[in-house]
């Protein structure tokens, strides 16, 4: 590994992106990974490639590893929507759920300020838009299909509150519901699904031209989040593929929703983006976003970009729900693909994966750092390497030698228990 050597571009300014700019082309869905969830120059430079992508290529819209309605509120604030909140540090407040400082931080905020100036003498057909593609919000889905459908049509509201009623016995605890569906022949799939039924049958009327998609979204959140906390106590992949697959279905619905020529970018973690074919996840039968991205758009037309470092620090929290704390991130392990970019230089980087495939020591799985949203430094090297035909994995990966934690707004989060039940904290 000494001896290794391969093409790189050193990255210092936003110029410095061209090169990775001409390797995307006219892909049509591009990914943007991050090795942790609290690091500020993944933030950072995705933002600078997303608004490259946005300005330069026509890109529609940001869909993002967070919770369809907080981003959608985000969404309608850069779009500019009538009574939408207009102050960025307030809209950012609706991350409240753990761990809020994902999307609640400076480096978004960033984001959204850009994306608000950029929308603002546009029409409405060419505004950049801001969505979140996870699974977790069944409640808060719930509760907004509600709070809609009461003002505009009793009959179908009442669907909807009879899929609330039925989960009220589990205090709105998702760990209480699926441990208790586990053990009991009863749950409210039924009743989550006729929800849907009427709610796609529902013609709804608003200034807000994206209400419908964001209700019947909604719905559709509420039914895959019901199959996702079932399938959470079963173990295995199970819940983690229902997850990657709810993020899929929902990146084309919003492609399918801004027609045929719209063009989708995707901040997620590594672990989702990066096709999971060329890592030991496949070994356990599971999936994710950036393999089935492949496969239903075609490798030319979908670019996957990892991102990774070498040491720094972090924002993450000891266990899940716990306080958010600055982390020291060691140096990465010896013979991981980290500490392989660190010897060959600490510049900074972006390595193009055509220039790696005749590269020996990488014709094969090798580590390659990821950090949840729980993490503890001492224990890094016995779980916080996911074994990686890098050439594969990803179409490039840019590289910090040292990067700083994110910078979280100040705000207490509502505890979530979800992700007791499984291991995977991405």
């Amino acid at each position: 590994m000494e001896n290794t050597s391969f093409n790189f571009t050193r990255i210092t300014k936003e110029k410095d992106l061209d090169v990775l700019m001409e390797e995307i082309g006219d892909a049509r869905v591009v990914m943007l990974g991050e090795a942790s969830h609290g690091t500020s120059e993944y933030y950072t430079w995705r933002t600078a490639i997303s608004k490259r992508l946005i300005h330069d290529k026509g890109f529609n819209f940001v869909a993002v590893e967070g919770d369809w309605p907080e981003c959608y509120a985000v969404n309608r604030l850069v779009k500019g929507y009538q009574n939408a909140e207009n102050k960025i540090a307030d809209v950012l407040q609706v991350y409240k759920r753990w761990p809020s400082w994902m999307w609640a931080n400076w480096e978004v905020a960033a984001l959204v300020e850009w994306l608000r100036d950029h929308n603002h003498m546009k029409n409405v057909q060419e505004k950049a838009g801001f969505y979140g593609l996870d699974v977790y919000s069944l409640w808060e889905s719930l509760d907004q299909i509600v709070n809609y459908l009461e003002r505009t049509d009793g009959q179908v509201a009442e669907a909807a509150r009879t899929a609330i009623n039925c989960f009220e016995p589990f205090n709105r605890d998702p760990q209480v519901y699926a441990q208790a569906t586990a053990f009991v022949p009863t749950d409210c799939e039924k009743e989550v699904i006729e929800m849907l039924k009427r709610v796609q049958s529902h013609r709804i009327y608003s200034d807000d031209p994206e209400n419908e998609f964001n209700t019947r979204q909604n719905a559709i959140v509420a039914v895959n989040a019901e199959k996702y906390y079932r399938a959470m106590v079963r173990g295995g992949g199970s819940s983690w593929n229902v997850r990657d697959s709810h993020m899929m279905e929902t990146l084309e619905r919003l492609l399918e929703f801004h027609g045929p020529e719209s063009r989708a970018i995707v901040w997620e973690h590594n672990t989702h983006i990066g096709d999971a074919r060329y890592t030991d996840m496949a070994d356990d039968g599971m999936f994710n976003i950036g393999q089935l991205a492949r496969e239903r758009f075609g490798r030319d037309q979908v670019k996957l970009i990892g991102f990774g470092s070498y040491q720094g620090t972090v924002i993450a929290g000891k266990s899940w729900g716990a306080p958010m704390q600055k982390m020291d991130v060691p140096p990465a392990v010896e013979g991981s693909w980290e500490d392989m970019l660190h010897r060959i230089s600490t510049d900074d980087k972006i390595i193009l994966s055509k220039d790696l495939r005749d590269v020996p020591e990488l014709q094969q799985r090798i580590g390659h750092r990821a950090i949840g949203v729980v993490y503890d430094p001492k224990f890094e090297a016995y779980g916080n390497y996911v074994p990686t035909l890098i050439p594969e994995r990803y179409d490039a990966f840019i590289y910090f030698d040292e990067t700083d934690a994110v910078h979280p707004l100040r705000m207490k989060s509502r505890g979530a228990t979800e992700p007791d039940l499984y291991p995977w904290n991405y």
